[in-house]
């Protein structure tokens, strides 16, 4: 029973990865105000536990300011952070090229996967709790792991390496005046694998190819997406962790 109830979960995870990357190719503004929505709403109850945690380190316990700093500080990192998740959600998933975009939700699926594996395995060895450890936390390594997935897609010809004339001529005569979110965040995404390429090229001047591409990995704008990745592995992983000893 242990054993079919261990497939049980993994298969939940596999399908919440599945459905996350599906919505996010073909809703991508839905999917990003849920993004925003949820980042928002798990992270002004996870900010205010953090921060009454902390107010002993920063006010005395007399302290008139602590009732009143840790609900503003609070809403508002919650807020910024909710922002900045939907925002990286819409650039991550929106676009006019539908076989890149097909890559990127591959690659944005297992990221989450991984993520969220990586929690259930905290939480079992550690205890640890997957919604506060994955919460934001867990963005920057995520991010990387999404942002060498690019480049390995970008590499083998699945994800598109424009040149700067390419761009050029988008700009120039396939964009309107007026874009669309859709045109404007496949400019976005050309700009950005543009300015990988250059820094992998600046870099391999001075250095080996392997670590210049590493390097470029690192300093992509790729790793945003990790943001969004996370609160999605911490979603599952908590999903998960409560659901085992049901």
């Amino acid at each position: 029973m242990r054993v079919i109830l261990n497939l049980l979960l993994i298969v939940f995870e596999i399908a919440a990865c599945v459905a996350l990357a599906w919505l996010g190719l073909n809703y991508p503004i839905i999917f990003a105000a849920v993004t925003g929505a949820l980042a928002f709403i798990l992270g002004l109850r996870l900010e205010v536990l953090r921060l009454r945690n902390e107010m002993p380190f920063y006010f005395g316990p007399g302290n008139s300011l602590r009732g009143l700093f840790v609900p503003i500080v609070g809403f508002g990192e919650a807020l910024f952070k909710g922002l900045l998740a939907g925002v990286a959600a819409l650039f991550t998933f929106s676009g006019t090229d539908q076989g890149r975009l097909f890559w990127v939700a591959v690659a944005f699926g297992l990221t989450v996967y991984a993520g969220a594996g990586l929690l259930r395995w905290l939480a079992i060895r550690l205890d640890a709790r997957p919604e506060r450890w994955g919460f934001f936390r867990l963005g920057p390594p995520l991010g990387l792991l999404f942002s060498a997935a690019i480049a390995f897609l970008a590499v083998y010809g699945l994800v598109p390496s424009p040149t700067v004339s390419d761009i050029g001529w988008t700009i120039v005569w396939e964009m309107p005046k007026i874009p669309t979110v859709e045109q404007t965040s496949e400019l976005f995404f050309r700009l950005k694998q543009a300015f990988d390429d250059f820094v992998v090229t600046l870099l391999s001047v001075h250095l080996p190819t392997v670590w210049a591409r590493a390097l470029g990995i690192v300093l992509s704008v790729n790793v945003l997406a990790g943001f969004v990745a996370s609160l999605y592995a911490a979603i599952i992983a908590g999903i998960v962790r409560r659901a085992e000893p049901a």
